[in-house]
C-alpha cells in the first residue's frame, strides 16, 4: 500500500510551511525581548501577551490605535529592503495616540503573506522592534499568517496595534483653544507613509533613481522622544499628526467650531522630493496639500506666550521646528487657510 503522506508535507504542498513559521518565531524571540521592560509578565509563547499597567496615573485612560503603511509596501518590496517599513508601521500608530498625549505602552503586529520568507519577515519585525524602542514601548507579540491563494508569492501586508496611557487630566486636545494660539510645525522625514499610490505610479513611469527611492523609503519620524517633555510641561494644547489629508484636513480635527488654522506655507522650506512629485504628477497645489505632509509631519498648538520656548525645546531634541501659523476666529466648521505672510 502507498505510504500515507504526512500532514506537515500535505500542508506544505498546499502552500503553508509550519516549520518555516516555527523557525521565524525562534528568530523573532530575541528581537521582541529586547523591547521588554518590568511591566511585561511572563515570556513568549503564550496565547496572549501580559502587561501590567503602570501605577503612576491618578485617572488612567487607555488610548488605542491601529494602522498600516499602505502601498509604501510596494516600494519596500521593489527594492527588497524591508526593515524601515517596520519603523513606519510603529510610527503611524504611535504618532496617532501621541496626539492624545498618551505614552505608548505596547505594540502588536500582524504580518500576512502568500509564501513565508523567514528572512524577509525577520527583517520587517527587526524594524518593528527598532520602532518600538524609539517610541519607548514594548513589542508584546504578533501574528504571522501564511495565506496562499489570497496573497501572491512575494507579497505581504502588515498592520500594527498600539496601546498607550495618559492621565485623564492630561488628555489632548485641551479645552480653551482660542484665536491667537500659535501653530508649531515639526519636520517630516519625507513622504512618511501616505500618498504612495500616486508615488508608485510615478516611479513606474520614470527612469529609476536610487537616491530618490532612498529618500522615498525613509521611515516616518516617531515624534514621542521629541515631544514627551513638551507634552508633560503642559505647554501643548493639541497635536495634529499630518497623515493622509495633509495639513488641510488634519489640523481642523483638533479645533472647536468657530476657529480655523491660518498657515504661512512659506514659513518652511518644502523638500525637493515633493516638488518632484508635483511636477511629475502634474498635481495642483491644493491637491498636494491634501495628499502629502509637504515637509511638516506633526503640528502642535500652544499659547503665543509659550511658542518660542516650546519651539526651542523641541529643536533641542534634534528635530527642525518652527512657527508656521496661528489660530483665527472664523464662523463655521474648522478649516486650514493658507496665507503667505511675507
Amino acid at each position: 500500500m502507498p505510504q500515507k503522506e504526512s500532514s506537515a508535507s500535505a500542508y506544505r504542498k498546499a502552500g503553508v510551511d509550519i516549520d518555516a513559521g516555527n523557525r521565524l518565531v525562534k528568530r523573532l524571540a530575541p528581537l521582541t525581548r529586547q523591547t521588554f521592560n518590568e511591566q511585561v509578565l511572563g515570556g513568549l509563547g503564550g496565547f496572549g501577551g501580559l502587561y501590567q499597567l503602570p501605577q503612576d496615573c491618578a485617572q488612567p485612560v487607555l488610548v488605542c490605535g491601529t494602522d498600516g503603511v499602505g502601498t509604501k509596501l510596494r516600494l519596500a518590496q521593489r527594492l527588497q529592503r524591508h526593515e524601515t517599513i517596520g519603523i513606519d508601521l510603529v510610527a503611524m500608530c504611535a504618532n496617532d495616540i501621541l496626539t492624545h498625549g498618551a505614552r505608548a505602552l505596547l505594540f502588536l503586529d500582524y504580518y500576512a503573506c502568500g509564501t513565508l520568507s523567514v528572512e524577509e519577515a525577520e527583517e520587517v519585525v527587526r524594524g518593528i522592534a527598532a520602532g518600538c524602542q524609539q517610541a519607548g514601548c514594548v513589542l508584546l507579540g504578533g501574528e504571522t499568517a501564511e495565506m496562499p491563494g489570497l496573497y501572491c508569492p512575494g507579497d505581504y501586508d502588515i498592520a500594527g496595534f498600539c496601546v498607550g496611557l495618559v492621565d485623564r487630566d492630561r488628555l489632548l486636545p485641551r479645552s480653551g483653544i482660542q484665536a491667537g494660539d500659535v501653530l508649531v510645525g515639526m519636520n517630516s522625514s519625507g513622504v512618511h507613509a501616505n500618498g504612495f499610490s500616486l508615488v508608485n505610479s510615478l516611479l513606474d513611469a520614470t527612469p529609476e533613481d536610487p537616491a530618490r527611492m532612498d529618500a522615498l523609503l525613509q521611515p516616518t519620524t516617531i515624534y514621542e522622544p521629541h515631544l514627551r517633555e513638551a507634552i508633560d510641561s503642559g505647554k501643548v494644547l493639541a497635536l495634529a499628526h499630518i497623515t493622509g489629508g495633509g495639513l488641510t484636513e488634519n489640523i481642523p480635527r483638533v479645533l472647536p467650531e468657530g476657529l480655523s488654522a491660518q498657515i504661512d506655507p512659506e514659513s518652511w522650506e518644502r523638500p525637493e522630493l515633493f516638488d518632484w512629485i508635483q511636477s511629475q504628477g502634474n498635481v495642483d497645489e491644493e491637491e498636494m496639500r491634501r495628499i502629502f505632509n509637504c515637509g511638516i509631519g506633526m503640528v502642535a498648538l500652544t499659547r503665543a506666550k509659550d511658542a518660542e520656548t516650546l519651539t526651542q525645546g523641541i529643536q533641542s531634541t534634534g528635530l527642525d521646528t518652527r512657527i508656521i501659523g496661528e489660530i483665527v476666529a472664523r464662523e463655521g466648521s474648522p478649516e486650514t487657510i493658507y496665507t503667505t505672510c511675507s
